[in-house]
């Protein structure tokens, strides 16, 4: 714990928004978002997770480099807690950094406690999901929180399924439990996209942290971002037929059922999006 930053974040009624590297983040989505406050919103640590006894080094090994005959460098794990400060300067929270492979009960009663000590008004997070969905339509997003006035503008994304756990949203559900406040944010990520970083999603995720927060977080270069990732989109699926073909079929059911009010994808196609994900993000982790 930074005592200085702590007490400047004390009874201020600051939102935590939580965004951990470590599972279903399709789009890099979580990853974006996380980078995006960080470059923007002016950090300043406040406290410091021992990852030592929170990371599995042999399952998610840290990047080493040598150079000519010795170690250089290595990449650290790492899990924080910042302050940031929004263009108005309000501050609010951002935890950061590896999802944890042990102890999550305890993580999640250590965080619950923070936020008692800080005063934290409510609990935030965002991710992406893959769908069959077009990039060239708006991105989708779906809400999900502690109480059903809190999902608002938006249909459920599916009635139920059961899926592989993240710390992220067992938090949400432990503080719910505990009768807090806590939300999230699924923008739909185009199935074909789901391994590169999409930054569309990134935007609508953080026009969302606005409208339910009040914070005013810059969009910085945001938009060139995505402006530049849309023509690298499109000249890519220019070359290739059969992705070409994919979108035009895509663009006409998104069309058709936003015309028709169609429902949402079935629980069984979201559950072979997922695992189709996680599949080749494992084939890909371990080639």
């Amino acid at each position: 714990m930074v005592p200085e930053a702590w007490e400047t974040v004390r009874g201020v009624d600051a939102p935590l928004i939580h965004l951990l590297d470590g599972f279903l983040d399709a789009g890099r989505v979580t990853h974006g978002t996380a980078a995006h406050l960080l470059r923007t919103c002016h950090p300043e640590r406040v406290a410091t997770f021992d990852v030592d006894v929170l990371h599995d080094y042999r399952s998610r090994r840290p990047i080493m480099t040598f150079d000519t005959f010795q170690w250089t460098a290595i990449q650290m794990p790492h899990l924080v807690l910042d302050r940031l400060t929004d263009e108005a300067g309000r501050p609010f929270l951002l935890m950061h950094g590896q999802e944890p492979d042990a102890r999550w009960e305890r993580m999640v009663t250590t965080t619950l406690a923070i936020c008692d000590e800080l005063g934290v008004s409510r609990l935030l997070t965002g991710s992406g999901i893959p769908l069959a969905v077009p990039h060239t339509r708006p991105t989708g997003i779906t809400r999900h929180a502690t109480s059903q006035d809190l999902a608002h503008d938006n249909p459920p994304l599916i009635e139920r399924m059961d899926v592989p756990g993240q710390w992220s949203a067992m938090l949400e559900l432990r503080a719910g439990e505990a009768g807090r406040v806590a939300m999230g944010y699924v923008a739909h990520v185009p199935h074909y996209l789901s391994q590169v970083q999409f930054p569309q999603a990134v935007k609508v995720v953080l026009q969302s942290l606005m409208e339910d927060t009040g914070l005013r977080i810059p969009l910085g270069d945001l938009d060139d971002e995505i402006a530049e990732n849309a023509e690298l989109i499109d000249a890519e699926v220019a070359g290739s037929p059969e992705t070409s073909e994919l979108v035009a079929a895509l663009e006409d059911a998104f069309d058709t059922a936003h015309d028709r009010a169609a429902p949402v994808p079935t629980a069984d196609e979201i559950a072979a999006e997922v695992e189709k994900f996680l599949a080749d993000r494992e084939q890909d982790q371990n080639p």
